[in-house]
């Protein structure tokens, strides 16, 4: 389990984020920071366009960022929005941390509020080579 010191960093790394957003069509920024094994942080903001389906979550940003920073090992990962509950990762987000074995999963919003949830919690059915999280 990653510390409070850590989460706090991610959580802000996530909030600043956040502003970047390109969100005309929902209006919700979301923000996110990725913690990379060797303590790396990425952030992450969601980018919609018109045509949904390629809008891509600020989750999967993050994670994308790292990994086109020859990143492929992660600890956990932090996701904020100015929600009134903490923000809860969608399907798709939860697939891609599955991919990359991203157990700890934080969700927070701009309130201050925060929850950290073990990724098969969320996503009990998530698929691929990081299925089985005990051979980690």
């Amino acid at each position: 389990m990653i510390n409070e010191d850590i989460i706090d960093a991610m959580v802000r790394m996530a909030k600043d984020a956040m502003q970047k957003a390109h969100a005309p069509y929902s209006g919700r920024k979301v923000g996110a920071c990725v913690l990379a094994s060797d303590g790396t942080l990425y952030g992450g903001c969601n980018v919609e366009n018109a045509s949904y389906g390629l809008t891509c979550c600020a989750e999967r940003v993050a994670i994308f960022k790292a990994i086109a920073d020859s990143k492929r090992e992660f600890d956990a990962i932090a996701v904020v929005a100015d929600t009134d509950e903490p923000c809860v990762p969608c399907g798709a987000c939860c697939q891609v941390m599955a991919e990359f074995k991203i157990r700890d999963v934080i969700m927070a919003n701009t309130k201050g509020d925060i929850e950290v949830a073990d990724l098969m919690d969320l996503a009990p059915c998530a698929t691929g080579k990081a299925r089985n999280f005990q051979e980690a």
